[in-house]
């Protein structure tokens, strides 16, 4: 029996959704040439974006106002000289604003936002032997695996275990056994990944940036309701 247990050190902030300003930027621009100066949905803290950011940054494309939860957020938005609102209906694409896939995995462009965790550690697995809760994954060869931060607690929904996959280093690995709270196993076959390694769950331009389709495919959720969950549930910074 082979079950890589959670380290003491993992944490939620170990898990980061990256934010591109200059990705968001080309999105916002995108959906005010399709659209027009149009209202902009920045519910649910622009999906998981950030409200603040995301609406200097939509506003700066010259979307009209941003559509928010409620009066604070109007307030909050005003303060700053940016048109928001709580009842006007959002007419701005968010596929386009925020870079989503589509349900075949398309991509308007390069996604706003890339979901990052770290391999903690990594060890050998026998043939025969389970992966973490309740074994549902049994490795078919002996090959090694990777214990990464993300998990349940921070958006990597649990119907993911075994169905889905990270990119290390260029690779990509399926996700073997179940999501626990906050991290989970990718089987790494003989790659060479070392402890500290960047793992990828979507977004960014390598081979998992419409890793959301597939998530949305998997758990029956909107790849909207994905990207707000994970963005809301992580630490979040921006990047160039």
């Amino acid at each position: 029996m082979t079950a890589l247990p959670s380290a003491p050190e993992t944490r939620s902030a170990m898990l980061r959704a990256l934010v591109s300003r200059s990705a968001l930027a080309s999105g916002a621009a995108r959906a005010v040439a399709a659209a027009g100066p149009g209202v902009a949905d920045l519910r649910r803290d622009a999906w998981g974006h950030g409200l603040a950011e995301t609406a200097r940054i939509a506003a700066g494309a010259g979307a009209r106002a941003m559509r928010v939860d409620g009066a604070d957020q109007v307030a909050l938005l005003a303060a700053e000289g940016i048109a928001a609102t709580y009842e006007e209906q959002p007419d701005l694409d968010p596929r386009l604003l925020y870079g989503l896939p589509d349900a075949e995995g398309t991509l308007p462009g390069e996604p706003a936002m890339r979901v990052v965790g770290r391999v903690l550690s990594t060890k050998p697995i026998a043939a025969g032997s389970g992966v973490s809760y309740g074994y549902i994954h049994r490795a078919p060869a002996d090959s090694r695996l990777a214990l990464v931060t993300g998990g349940y607690a921070q958006g990597i929904v649990r119907a993911l275990g075994s169905r889905a996959s990270v990119e290390i280093d260029g690779l990509v690995h399926p996700i073997v056994g179940r999501i626990a709270m906050d991290v989970c196993v990718a089987d790494i076959g003989e790659a060479e990944v070392e402890p500290g390694a960047e793992a990828t769950y979507f977004g960014g331009t390598g081979p998992l940036a419409a890793g959301l389709a597939e998530w949305a495919r998997v758990t029956g959720m909107t790849v909207g309701e994905l990207v707000a969950v994970v963005g809301q549930r992580t630490e979040r910074a921006w990047v160039a």
